[in-house]
């Protein structure tokens, strides 16, 4: 005879375990978890993406605007915002811009804004169009604070290529018509490089979140 039965007659089915059920809905939750996790910067980088320009081809705006990205122990600025500034530096030059709008934190000794228009101010920018904004505290801030604080209506961003897609998109819900350009984010402690990249996907949940309560 083939087949085993039940005492009732009817064919037996395996019971499955109740471990496997459990997996599943770990499974859900897990994919559920990653969707939410994911879809802000899928948007954040869509938006921004579309907007990032090539450096020899940017148009005509009201300013040049550089987020800051921390200095080194001495107050000069460090390697990453360096960059952001030479490329500030060469833009003003072109005439793209009649001012450099440079966004960072101030507190103490600690002066981010004031060591950018040095470093300016070395590359041939004049002072009288240099505006700075000591309470840039994020990209919301440089962003929001350069509409209602500054009066910009038109820039082009200037900041390293992993964080221009936020940056762009921070401007925009801000109301700031904005561009952007990307400079090198190469780095002598690659570890770095990577964690910068990897932070943009909670950073970018706290831009949806930023627009969504201004």
């Amino acid at each position: 005879m083939s087949g085993v039965g039940s005492a009732s007659g009817r064919p037996s089915h395996p019971v499955r375990p109740r471990w496997s059920r459990r997996r599943r809905t770990l499974v859900w939750v897990a994919a559920g978890l990653a969707v939410l996790v994911l879809a802000p910067f899928v948007v954040v980088q869509a938006v921004g993406r579309a907007h990032v320009a090539d450096a020899a081809d940017v148009p005509a705006s009201d300013a040049i605007v550089v987020p800051g990205a921390g200095l080194r122990p001495d107050g000069s600025p460090s390697t990453y915002l360096r960059r952001r500034l030479d490329a500030a530096a060469e833009l003003y030059g072109r005439g793209v811009a009649p001012v450099v709008l440079v966004s960072g934190d101030a507190h103490d000794d600690y002066d981010e804004p004031g060591s950018m228009r040095a470093w300016l101010l070395d590359r041939g920018v004049p002072d009288d169009a240099i505006l700075l904004d000591r309470e840039g505290f994020d990209t919301h801030a440089t962003c929001t604070r350069a509409v209602s604080e500054f009066g910009v209506g038109t820039a082009v961003v200037v900041t390293q290529g992993y964080h221009l897609p936020r940056t762009l998109f921070s401007c925009r819900v801000a109301g700031l018509d904005a561009v952007g350009i990307g400079v090198s984010a190469a780095s002598v402690e690659p570890w770095k490089a990577v964690l910068y990249r990897v932070r943009e996907v909670p950073a970018a949940s706290k831009a949806v979140l930023d627009a969504v309560r201004r």
